[in-house]
């Protein structure tokens, strides 16, 4: 049987766990996914454009580990690479794949279509390169099965995302077949390296009475959240988590003591964090907005920074050292805590239930959205107000919690929570999405019904853009309503199951979601009205400081 460049990616693509991969079709990569589709252990899915199709790959990568997405050249790629970013600042392994110009183009002195209008056919991997672990252009069938590998396997180490351009006329080109999968695993930590960085946490540690672990977005991507866990259990030190790391870290284990985000923390764990002796950040990104404006941001001498290969403790930097392995020879060497925290109790959001048929809340919202996460569910909360309700809610081990907070794309939540459902369907999964955002990737619920997915969407109309209200107001911040329940029928095409339903009461909302609960062909959108001034307190006191951050006079001579 002849086997081909495009048949080798699809069978490695299958062989690191993919069942699915998404696309959107273009001329130059048609048959490239013609090569894919003879593949029967993987499916096509198919996306409303590319920035969609990234972000839903994106979504798939955090329910499976790693992703594949298919556009063409140019005009696809490089709207897909605003989602390659997010990836890349997500740490999530997702693969782009673009269809490209027929190999005997390049050099020919030709102008294309989909291109800048001149002769230079790598510009697009150029850019790619910026964003990416790996970028390889594939233009002959021969150097195809090794820059296949170097991409993925460098996508998984580095738990980044990568790039591949196939030539049209390399697509179908005969290959030589893969063999098994090797050299995909994260790579050991050095021995050497590993145990002085151990041997100077114990000496640094010998004199902190309280010790807090912090947990971070990227204990995710360094596979160490079971290591923490055991670390924690050990010690029984109090563990706090950043707001991108909510569900990273079980809620109902006994060291759990909440959310630390300077000003808007948990109760109590503002101290807790800041008055300690000594904090071990794992896997922390500390950016403008998870510091609260540089106001929370936990420092040497009395932080110790363990990343996904490094760790930094006392002025020293240890290189080579993979944060499970720290974890777990930290764990092996510090005494087993005689007395033991006392087990959680579940921690819920449930303030007092309004009248039925009184004007809908924020509050009023998220109590019953409380109600509906289970250790089953899977809930993606977008840009804006609500991922401040996301750290609200308390969650049973088991439920998770996706945001979206370094590279911060309204928007992101609809194609990445498809994404999500495609990898996960056996999961309840759960949108929170602001009116604002929506509006930017609304089209991507078309798919949802396409696929019968029963995702439940919680459509905030709030009529504006209420993080930048918050932030800095101004005219820009306002946007014309849509009747976005009324969106299902047209997504519905006749054909389809999704529901749109109005919430402006309590009752309402507690009506629509039992039909929503209920609605298990398609997709439900709830379309739940408040009052714009109606967003949570945190919100408003971490804008203010944002604002004032991002209003710093320029530094003069």
């Amino acid at each position: 049987m002849t086997y081909t460049v495009g048949q080798y990616l699809a069978e490695r693509l299958v062989q690191i766990g993919l069942d699915r991969h998404f696309a959107v079709a273009g001329d130059y990569n048609l048959v490239l996914l013609d090569q894919l589709l003879t593949e029967k252990k993987m499916e096509q899915v198919y996306c409303c454009n590319e920035l969609n199709c990234g972000f839903s790959a994106e979504g798939y990568a955090r329910a499976r580990g790693a992703a594949a997405a298919v556009v063409t050249f140019g005009v696809g790629a490089i709207s897909a690479m605003n989602a390659l970013g997010g990836a890349f600042a997500e740490n999530l392994p997702v693969i782009l794949i673009s269809g490209g110009p027929n190999s005997n183009d390049r050099g020919s002195g030709r102008i294309l279509h989909h291109t800048l209008g001149t002769t230079n056919l790598d510009f697009q991997l150029n850019m790619a390169r910026e964003v990416t672990c790996a970028a390889e252009s594939i233009n002959d069938a021969a150097s195809a099965p090794a820059k296949i590998d170097h991409v993925i396997r460098t996508a998984l180490r580095e738990q980044k995302p990568a790039y591949l351009d196939i030539a049209c006329n390399v697509a179908n080109a005969e290959c030589t077949r893969p063999g098994p999968i090797t050299a995909l695993l994260a790579p050991e930590s050095d021995a050497t390296s590993l145990n002085a960085a151990l041997d100077r946490t114990i000496a640094w540690l010998a004199d902190k009475k309280d010790v807090v672990v912090l947990v971070g977005s990227r204990i995710r991507a360094a596979h160490a959240q079971k290591a923490a866990e055991h670390l924690a259990g050990h010690t029984s030190w109090p563990v706090a988590i950043m707001a991108a790391a909510k569900s990273f870290f079980p809620e109902t284990h006994p060291s759990f003591r909440g959310l630390y985000w300077g000003e808007v923390s948990d109760p109590g764990v503002q101290d807790l964090v800041e008055k300690a002796d000594a904090v071990l950040c794992l896997g922390a990104i500390f950016n403008d907005y998870s510091t609260v404006g540089w106001t929370a941001w936990p420092k040497a001498p009395r932080a110790l920074i363990a990343d996904k290969d490094s760790v930094t403790v006392d002025g020293v930097t240890f290189a080579d050292v993979t944060l499970p392995s720290f974890l777990e020879g930290l764990t092996s060497r510090l005494p087993h805590a005689s007395v033991k925290p006392p087990q959680q109790i579940e921690r819920r959001f449930a303030p007092a239930p309004t009248q039925p048929d009184a004007a809908l809340t924020n509050d009023e919202m998220m109590r019953q959205i409380q109600k509906l996460v289970t250790s089953n569910t899977t809930l993606s909360a977008e840009t804006g107000d609500s991922w401040f309700n996301a750290m609200r809610l308390g969650l049973p081990e088991g439920a998770r919690v996706e945001v979206e907070m370094q590279w911060g794309h309204i928007g992101w939540s609809v194609p990445s929570a498809f994404g999500n459902a495609i990898g996960s369907p056996e999961r309840r999964h759960i949108v929170m999405v602001g009116d604002g955002s929506f509006q930017l990737t609304a089209q991507e619920v078309a798919q949802m019904v396409r696929h019968n997915l029963p995702v439940i969407i919680f459509l905030i109309n709030n009529r504006g853009y209420v993080i930048e209200i918050a932030i800095h107001d101004g005219p820009y911040n306002y946007i014309q309503n849509w009747d976005y329940a009324g969106l299902m029928e047209v997504f519905n095409g006749g054909t389809g199951h999704a529901l749109g339903l109005h919430a402006k009461t309590g009752g309402e909302l507690e009506a629509a979601i039992l039909k929503a609960v209920a609605n298990t062909g398609g997709p439900t959108l709830i379309e739940c009205t408040l009052d714009r001034d109606d967003c949570t307190a945190a919100l408003r006191k971490w804008g203010k400081v944002v604002a004032a951050t991002n209003a710093r006079a320029p530094r003069t001579a």
